[in-house]
């Protein structure tokens, strides 16, 4: 499998001749526009509307595109209404879809939009979009107790999810708080291999000692630079 990252929440990665990419809002290395030749099937992942997860200038790749998934948050913007109706997929949190090429089910976030579960030809990978624990440094009592209680009444509903990739964000706006929804979500669920995100400007995240529970330690690729991109083999590392 190889993954490239775009920008933000945004990454390709292509797993044979399948494309999955993930909140393209924008890629100035041209990633995605590069590997479409090499591939015959394309899929987009839009997890909510924000400007930086969602953009239309992924409707230029529509002839080449299977289908796009797109959080229902997304319909009602008029830059979605170009899009053509029967390759796109609106989903609410909870929902599922599934053809003979691809299996897709969403998941809630703690910001907006949904997250996704995407099973292809066997690999099963969770991008979580803005879902994560947003404890922001100096806030009320108050939003720090709701932002915890959220991120754990959503973690309930992924205990011991099964995937062989998680993209999970680790923003480093939050201060030392920044990769604690990471953690959380490492251990709690049986996730094979971490890519962070949501980390534009900020210094590469490296795991602290304790970070990984014993026994739980994972491979992990921390992206800084859009173009950038890793080799992984499911049960193995991340090579360049």
């Amino acid at each position: 499998m190889k993954l490239t990252y775009l920008l933000n929440s945004g990454f390709a990665a292509e797993l044979g001749d399948t494309l999955l990419v993930f909140d393209d809002y924008r890629d100035p290395a041209g990633a995605v526009k590069a590997a479409l030749p090499a591939v015959r099937e394309v899929y987009f992942f839009a997890s909510h509307a924000h400007f930086d997860h969602f953009d239309a200038h992924i409707l230029d790749y529509a002839p080449q595109t299977n289908r796009y998934f797109f959080s229902e948050e997304i319909r009602p913007l008029q830059s979605a209404g170009g899009f053509p109706e029967g390759k796109v997929t609106y989903l609410n949190t909870y929902d599922s879809y599934a053809d003979e090429g691809i299996k897709v089910t969403s998941f809630d976030s703690t910001d907006t939009g949904t997250s996704f579960l995407i099973e292809k030809d066997g690999i099963r990978i969770f991008h979580a979009g803005d879902f994560n624990w947003w404890h922001w440094k100096g806030d009320t009592e108050q939003n720090i107790k709701f932002a915890r209680n959220g991120f754990m009444k959503q973690m309930k509903k992924l205990d011991g999810l099964e995937a062989d990739l998680a993209f999970f964000p680790v923003d480093g706006r939050l201060g030392e708080f920044w990769d604690i929804g990471a953690r959380e979500f490492c251990a709690r669920t049986n996730v094979r291999a971490l890519v962070t995100m949501h980390n534009v400007g900020y210094p590469v995240w490296k795991p602290a000692v304790d970070f990984f529970l014993p026994g739980k330690e994972l491979p992990y690729w921390s992206p800084e630079k859009p173009g950038e991109s890793r080799i992984f083999k499911i049960g193995g590392e991340f090579k360049q």
